[in-house]
């Protein structure tokens, strides 16, 4: 009958897994509006694009009682676009003072102390929600530790012999320290964040 969506937890990207596995266009992406469309006319209900949300924002209503009940949810749902909207590691960057050019790396890493570069490709793009806030992996680390966003070239994946993406690169007074590669969810936040520690502190 009908899809909702809460847009307090979803990060409305055009990478959205409901609009790929909605069979007859309800769940869609508006290039021109650049936001996730929904065409409740066309909806039969199947839930796959329920079934494709990591983080449970994407909701589908077989009845009109089920319907209000889940939009009453949304409304009161205490969070906001605010949380949700912060820079973190995997996901889409959203602020260019973190996004860098391949070629700056060289640069960047002259700083004196702690740098990150986070190395991701289009297709390594996750959820907001589900990922790790870039101030919570710098927080008890030094307050000049750097971090930067870099779409990877062939140059850069040579170089640093990436496989997998994203991939955190580490680096201290202009030294290649190692990298921890690889996606990491919020709850898997402690683990990441050790991997990091073990590089820093070898």
């Amino acid at each position: 009958m009908s899809v909702l969506v809460n847009f307090k937890i979803c990060d409305n990207a055009k990478e959205c897994g409901g609009v790929e596995v909605c069979p007859v266009g309800a769940f869609s992406w508006d290039d021109e509006k650049e936001t996730i469309v929904l065409d409740n006319e066309k909806c039969i209900s199947c839930g796959l694009c329920e079934k494709e949300c990591p983080i449970g924002a994407i909701r589908v209503a077989k009845t009109e009682e089920e319907y209000e009940k889940i939009k009453q949810e949304i409304d009161d749902d205490p969070r906001t676009t605010k949380d949700l909207f912060v820079d973190r590691y995997g996901a889409a960057p959203l602020s260019e003072f973190f996004m860098i050019d391949a070629s700056d790396i060289s640069d960047k890493i002259k700083n004196k102390g702690l740098t990150f570069i986070e190395c991701y490709k289009d297709d390594s793009i996750q959820c907001l929600l589900k990922s790790i806030p870039i101030k919570e992996l710098t927080v008890d680390l030094d307050h000049d530790t750097l971090f930067y966003k870099v779409e990877v070239d062939e140059e850069v994946i040579d170089k640093y012999d990436l496989y997998a993406f994203p991939s955190l690169l580490i680096f201290k007074d202009g030294k290649y320290l190692g990298k921890v590669e690889g996606y990491y969810t919020n709850d898997k936040k402690d683990d990441f964040i050790e991997e990091i520690y073990q590089i820093i502190e070898k």
